[in-house]
């Protein structure tokens, strides 16, 4: 009997250390989502069918994966022959450096000038990454459209093509995980305002349709027209006089699809109280034309 105690200890003893040694190779490998061909497709189709829709007089799509090699390119009629290459150099800067280029083209004009000496980067306006569950899966370039603005519009349409169908295939038990904001976080973030979810150079979080702002006034702001967002406007503290509808005296165009103008003329004008809620629905101008400091308030932008 102690001889069968003393196998079986040690039998027990090379599965405890078994498990053990799998147990720490799992923790130093991790699955990853990789963008396939088929998502690639998918992303080009959906850039050139913006095209198609903003009567584009061109442009090459360059789609990268999440290490800048090239996965597919497509290059509409009449696009100048450098517009690939181009192309190609945003798609590979957006994937290596997480960011939409259109940041470090603005950082160039701002006087940053060294940036342009860095091997295979491309600070031009145009290259947009691709997410998928909050990760970086690769990235989309386009160059050649009607100007750099919509160069990235057609971008980020490419992008969000593959997250709306990628949604529309996914399984009904597919659940985002759930975010949690302690209330120590939420009362600084009303301080001054700011992003509680879905900042991500203000393009809406991976792999969701939705961003939630704190957000703070302590003065009256300026007509903003959202031409894809919807705003949930639920107040919290102070009050305010708000217009929506009318018209924006001098729009100008601020990044894509946000406008901006000096104030707002005709319209509907509404008092705002705490617990008031508000749904301003994509492309109707509102302005906070008077506010009573301080005035709190979510608001909730659906795309």
């Amino acid at each position: 009997m102690r001889y069968a105690n003393t196998f079986l200890t040690s039998a027990f003893t090379l599965c405890v250390a078994g498990g053990f040694a799998v147990a720490q190779a799992n923790d130093s490998v991790a699955d990853k989502r990789v963008l396939t061909i088929e998502g690639a497709k998918k992303v080009i189709a959906g850039a050139v069918a913006e095209a198609k829709k903003k009567n584009a007089p061109g442009g090459v799509i360059a789609v990268v994966d999440d290490g800048g090699n090239l996965m597919a390119l497509e290059r509409l009629d009449g696009t100048f022959a450098a517009g690939a290459n181009i192309s190609i150099g945003k798609a590979r800067t957006a994937a290596q450096f997480k960011k939409p280029t259109k940041v470090f083209e603005d950082i160039v004009n701002k006087g940053r000038t060294t940036m342009v000496a860095l091997n295979d980067f491309t600070p031009l306006q145009g290259g947009v990454p691709i997410t998928w569950e909050g990760k970086i899966v690769g990235a989309v370039g386009v160059s050649g459209a009607a100007s750099a603005q919509q160069d990235e519009e057609l971008a980020i349409a490419g992008a969000n093509a593959l997250e709306s169908m990628e949604m529309s295939e996914a399984p009904m038990n597919h659940s985002l995980p759930v975010t949690y904001i302690e209330s120590r976080t939420v009362k600084a973030a009303f301080t001054k305002g700011s992003v509680l979810v879905g900042e991500e150079e203000n393009m809406m979080h991976a792999a969701r349709n939705y961003m939630v702002h704190a957000s703070h006034r302590d003065k009256a702001g300026i007509a903003e027209i959202h031409e894809l967002d919807t705003d949930i406007v639920y107040v919290l503290e102070g009050t305010a006089i708000l217009v929506t509808g009318g018209t924006a005296v001098e729009p100008k165009p601020i990044a894509p699809h946000e406008i901006r103008g000096k104030y707002i003329e005709g319209g509907e004008t509404r008092k705002l109280v705490p617990g008031d809620v508000v749904i301003i629905p994509n492309t109707v101008p509102h302005w906070f034309k008077e506010v009573s400091s301080p005035f709190n308030y979510y608001v909730v932008k659906v795309q």
